[in-house]
């Protein structure tokens, strides 16, 4: 199994959102007006391609802390695969070759440590976002 990394084109992010709505929507019940929000515009977008076949996506914004990473979703039957952990680790490394100083995301509880894997650590509370619990996690570079 060959698992590549990479930016999205504008024509894939439609595929990367139906990952998305499959994901969050569909399986996890959050309401799809929750799911797309005003940064899907402004985000980098990124996908992880299992023989060509894109299984997942997450993005990058831009804020004043660094780079806040999200909507990072991997088909049912991808997870496990790598793949995951694959794109969460290239989106990092793009995170630093710009010259940021962390990147950090809110988790759902029950992945803080798929997040840990690749260096980040839970900080604060927990809180509810669209019914979910989550922690915020954070990596410094």
């Amino acid at each position: 199994m060959e698992i590549t990394c990479r930016q999205l084109t504008q024509e894939e992010f439609q595929d990367a959102l139906a990952i998305r709505i499959k994901v969050f929507v569909d399986e996890q019940n959050v309401p799809i007006e929750l799911e797309q929000d005003e940064y899907d515009q402004k985000a980098t977008h990124f996908g992880a391609f299992v023989n060509g076949k894109l299984v997942g996506t997450g993005r990058l914004v831009i804020t004043e802390e660094g780079g806040k990473i999200g909507r990072m979703a991997v088909l049912k039957e991808y997870r496990g695969s790598g793949a995951g952990l694959k794109l969460l680790n290239f989106i990092v490394d793009y995170c630093q070759q710009l010259g940021l100083k962390q990147a950090y995301l809110s988790s759902q509880t029950h992945a803080i440590g798929f997040y840990e894997k690749a260096g980040f650590k839970a900080e604060g509370g927990i809180y509810d976002d669209a019914g979910i619990p989550h922690r915020t996690m954070r990596i410094m570079f």
